[in-house]
């Protein structure tokens, strides 16, 4: 028997915020769109707990019992008392006045789905993923990319409604309008009827009087589509963008989301700290002890740089500015670590000038 409150990592006393908010944590922690950390069967799991604890009714009888209907059903060796829900079977109790949802004792003890729980529910296309290589240039300052995918796509002769144009649509014969088909199931305590969606018109009551001719009734095609990404600057390694509704078609409901999984290529000179570059610049000693000015190749072209005289090695100097974007309008700098390249051979000549300057105590 599962134990939920030690799947949540919570005590059995606490409050129900304290469970959904145990809740959020853990499946932002372990929700299969991560690409670190993701467990698709935790979530599973983690959902499977908070629809018993997050609900108080549910709640009840999963500590009353130790279980719930959805997990193997009761264990008849323990017996069921009826009264304890504060409703008489032989007298027609009334289950609403006793605060207690039949729907959710039918459904979770006995399997059954009534229309209460897919009511609304909107039908989803998958998600895809995919993998994008820029330069260290288009991660300083964005970039937009088009990329051809092939998926499912929204039929465009019909808009995805599956019918011809032109044609119009009429009431569906299998529900006769209702969106639903009521099913008939029989348990211990007598028959109940329960309403589940129509799968001839995916719940809406209504079907195109002509299937559409491009897509044959579906609604959806498989195709090629170019999808624009736009990077925005200073976009991290290893990020994701979310495009909303980009993703896989699906019949009679909305598409799912596409994302694109950013990989910046390492770049021979710069290195990155957050919104700064940081670089090595190697400079002779006479540069360094009499000053210098250089030009450097940085992300806005060649721009020059002065060498203060005296100058140390490890001394950082600064290019306001010269940095990575962010947030569309703020740059940071860039960062030059001086490095001071001592001769390992000396000319003849180049020995006497050093003693001479050995002899001046430089």
């Amino acid at each position: 028997m599962k134990d939920y409150y030690k799947i949540l990592g919570v005590d059995k006393g606490v409050s129900q915020d304290e469970i959904k908010k145990a809740y959020r944590k853990l499946a932002h922690q372990y929700h299969p769109d991560k690409v670190h950390g993701g467990d698709e069967q935790k979530f599973k799991e983690l959902n499977e707990a908070y629809q018993t604890l997050g609900n108080e009714q549910k709640r009840r009888q999963y500590d009353q019992f130790g279980r719930v209907g959805g997990e193997g059903g009761f264990d008849f060796s323990r017996g069921f008392d009826f009264g304890n829900f504060g409703f008489d079977f032989s007298r027609g109790g009334n289950f609403r006045d006793s605060g207690f949802d039949v729907e959710d004792l039918f459904r979770d003890f006995f399997g059954f789905e009534s229309a209460k729980s897919w009511e609304g529910r909107e039908k989803r296309g998958k998600d895809i993923a995919i993998d994008l290589e820029i330069s260290f240039k288009e991660m300083a300052f964005g970039a937009v990319r088009q990329v051809l995918l092939r998926k499912n796509n929204v039929c465009l002769s019909c808009g995805g409604s599956g019918g011809e144009p032109g044609y119009g649509d009429e009431v569906c014969s299998l529900c006769q309008g209702t969106g639903t088909i009521r099913h008939a199931k029989k348990s211990f305590i007598g028959t109940f009827s329960t309403l589940q969606e129509c799968d001839k018109c995916s719940g809406k009551g209504r079907m195109p009087k002509k299937a559409c001719k491009t897509c044959g009734g579906i609604g959806i095609m498989k195709g090629e589509r170019e999808i624009r990404v736009v990077i925005p600057p200073g976009i991290e390694d290893n990020e994701a963008i979310k495009l909303s509704g980009e993703g896989e078609a699906a019949k009679g409901g909305i598409p799912g989301d596409l994302y694109a999984r950013i990989h910046v290529k390492p770049h021979p000179v710069f290195e990155r700290e957050g919104k700064h570059l940081l670089m090595n610049l190697e400079i002779p000693l006479t540069d360094s002890a009499l000053g210098a000015e250089k030009r450097i190749e940085t992300l806005d072209g060649e721009l020059p740089i002065e060498i203060p005289a005296g100058v140390d090695s490890g001394e950082i100097l600064k290019l306001r500015g010269k940095g990575i974007m962010v947030n569309n309008r703020e740059r940071g700098d860039l960062l030059i670590q001086i490095l001071v390249k001592t001769p390992k051979r000396l000319s003849k000549k180049a020995r006497e000038l050093f003693e001479k300057l050995k002899e001046e105590g430089v």
